[in-house]
């Protein structure tokens, strides 16, 4: 597939445009600090609901639940189910008091609650942290969607979506975003809902095609073939996984070294059957552990492994000035990387059994997951954009109901994506793998009604568009709003006039993102929701804990609360990036060490089990350890949880008048 998708370029084109536009004419509004930041108060409960659900459907919610639930299957379930289920931790115990406070940012929130300026400092740390790890998700689809539509470079979608996005949130900031975002929730459940219904129409229902691979035979040991021939392209050192006896050629050659999956070795066999010139090589040429052998441009070869070896696992490598090898697969043969029926269908499947301690890896997820929304800091704060705590409370309950119906279509996109796309498979990882399902599923359409699939795509490609764009406008609001009023208004400059701050705003908005630009350059090889999972994680351990027992638990300390939080969160942060370094081989000792010892590379990768209660143990014993509970944690209290009709709330920020240039 090399042409330009041109429909989908004009779906793109025109949401972009349109996002554009609508930041440049909400500008016009944007009169004072709190417009930028909190959006002066004053969003209304349904404006709020779409906003934040926007906001929250993120690449992962769009392209990352479908294509891991397609890579996976059963396990990836929990993250639809917990992204939405996470809003009931913010309904029950959060939203209201956290609006009642009336702050900008959390780290507003983390000095007023115990007036503190030093842990205003540490609260700033992890906004960072959570939001740069966010951003990369988004950047990842970014590029991956360009891939797909202009087969343009990865990075080429990456700096288009992130200055668009940055563009759009230095002119208005929270005020501007607001109005994009509740826009982009309606285009994004349209563009993954009106696909996937027309794609039954012509299918058969969901029933139907579940059955299909349910039925496939094999006592559930069947796995998906290539539905046509198929040419896939490998970068150096990237694994080829084959399960089954293979035959596919080189065609531009390629060496090639390798050895079984697993614990069990053997002798295995790339069969050299026919050369470019037409001789004919070995028969069988065996191959053990890391030995390489060099196939010539147009070789067919034949990967047979040996009885009782689950698979084989082929690195490959370019020949001469190559860039990339490329693969071309005939119709009928057993795709590579793709699990079979019966791990698909059930718990503790490829993605929580990878290490060998599902249990452990999926409870770890939960509580990412259902504790990391409650301590997100972009989705926090607009909770401060309600006129008052009950308004907060119903924005978090409609939100639980827009997301509800929209995390019921991608898993569906990723059930069809097995059938009908088995293709994306093959590449383990990278721009056109099963993060493309969502983009790349609907073009099956035009082989029953012309161009009808390229339209269908356009959909999807402006629904992903919309996904990157929300949540990046969110997050960079989130990072701006720490560097610009947390970093410069408090304590770099805490006498600066109302237009300076927005200055400050504007040029934090253009560094944070221009950061996220690079970041997401970088993250090309990694699941987009592996990337989400991870920064819940990091919030989970860091914010969740510090949120809710400053909320709910009077005596908690400055010193108990910033230590967990800096504490739990490092921890937490220091382990995912070990993770990350050894899968990217810049610590090869690291890698080895983790694949001796599966249980810690559970413990690393999902670190929310343990480091959520750390935390938490941290706050509880270092706060009766200090025992120096703020002098006025009565009336705090009071402002937290009385209703607004008792009038004990006074707005920790005070409203700014219309800022001059002149001060």
């Amino acid at each position: 597939m090399t042409e330009v998708a041109w429909i989908p370029l004009v779906f793109v084109t025109a949401l972009t445009v349109g996002t554009v536009m609508l930041g440049m004419y909400v500008q016009k509004s944007v009169k004072s600090a709190s417009d930028v930041y909190v959006a002066s108060r004053s969003v209304s409960v349904p404006m709020n609901s779409a906003a934040i659900s926007g906001e929250y459907l993120s690449a992962a919610s769009f392209m990352g639940i479908a294509g891991m639930v397609m890579k996976f299957g059963y396990d990836v379930l929990w993250y639809p189910v917990l992204y939405a289920t996470g809003y009931l931790f913010l309904l029950f115990f959060i939203a209201s008091p956290l609006r009642r406070f009336a702050a900008y940012t959390i780290p507003d929130f983390a000095e007023g609650r115990f007036n503190s300026p030093l842990f205003r400092k540490v609260a700033v740390l992890f906004v960072l942290a959570i939001g740069f790890f966010y951003t990369m998700p988004q950047m990842k689809g970014a590029g991956v969607a360009l891939v797909n539509i202009l087969h343009t470079p990865y990075w080429v979608g990456v700096v288009l979506v992130g200055a668009v996005v940055t563009f759009n949130v230095a002119l208005g900031g929270m005020k501007g975003i607001t109005f994009v975002q509740a826009f982009q929730y309606w285009v994004k459940l349209v563009a993954i809902s009106v696909p996937v219904v027309i794609i039954f129409y012509f299918v058969g229902g969901y029933g139907t095609n579940m059955a299909m691979i349910e039925s496939g035979g094999d006592g559930g040991k069947h796995r998906p073939v290539f539905l046509s021939d198929q040419q896939v392209h490998y970068r150096g050192e990237d694994s080829i996984v084959f399960y089954e006896n293979t035959t596919a050629y080189f065609i531009n050659g390629a060496t090639v070294s390798g050895g079984p999956v697993g614990d069990r070795q053997g002798v295995f066999y790339l069969s050299e059957v026919l050369k470019a010139d037409g001789s004919h090589g070995t028969a069988d040429a065996a191959m053990v552990g890391s030995e390489t052998m060099r196939f010539e441009p147009g070789t067919k070869f034949t990967v047979s492994p040996p009885p009782g070896v689950e698979g084989i696992k082929l690195t490959v490598n370019p020949l001469g000035d190559e860039e990339r090898v490329t693969v071309l697969y005939p119709e009928g043969q057993v795709v590579p990387h793709a699990p079979t029926d019966e791990s698909w269908l059930k718990p503790f499947g490829p993605f929580t059994s990878k290490y060998g301690h599902p249990m452990l890896y999926t409870y770890s997820l939960i509580i990412a997951i259902l504790c990391g929304t409650a301590g997100l800091p972009h989705v926090l704060v607009r909770f401060y954009t309600n006129p008052d705590g009950k308004s907060a409370k119903r924005t978090a309950l409609w939100v639980m109901v827009l997301l509800g119906s929209f995390y019921i279509f991608p898993p569906m996109f990723g059930a069809l994506g097995r059938l009908y796309s088995p293709e994306l498979y093959a590449v383990s990882a990278g721009s056109y793998s099963t993060d493309s399902v969502v983009l790349v599923l609907p073009l099956m359409l035009n082989e029953m009604v012309p161009h009808l699939g390229s339209l269908l795509a356009g959909f999807t490609a402006a629904g992903a568009f919309a996904g990157f764009m929300t949540t990046f406008s969110g997050l960079l609001v989130s990072l701006t709003g720490a560097l610009a009023h947390d970093v410069y208004g408090s304590m770099l400059r805490p006498k600066a006039t109302p237009w300076q701050r927005i200055m400050a705003f504007r040029l934090a908005a253009v560094g944070a993102g221009t950061v996220a630009m690079l970041l997401g350059t970088l993250v090309e090889s990694f699941d987009i929701n592996m990337m989400v999972g991870w920064a819940f994680a990091i919030a989970a351990a860091s914010y969740f804990p510090m949120l809710i027992v400053s909320v709910w638990w009077r005596r908690t300390t400055a010193l108990g609360a910033s230590l967990g939080m800096l504490l739990g969160g490092t921890v937490a942060l220091a382990a995912i990036v070990s993770t990350m370094l050894a899968d990217k081989k810049i610590l090869p000792a690291l890698a080895e060490w983790y694949a001796v010892n599966p249980v810690f590379r559970t413990l690393a990768e999902q670190p929310a089990i343990w480091a959520v209660p750390f935390a938490l143990t941290v706050i509880v014993v270092v706060s009766l350890l200090d025992k120096r509970i703020p002098a006025d944690v009565s009336n705090k209290m009071l402002v937290l949880h009385a209703p607004e009709e008792l009038g004990f709330n006074d707005e920790y920020i005070k409203e700014e008048q219309r800022p001059s240039k002149t001060g």
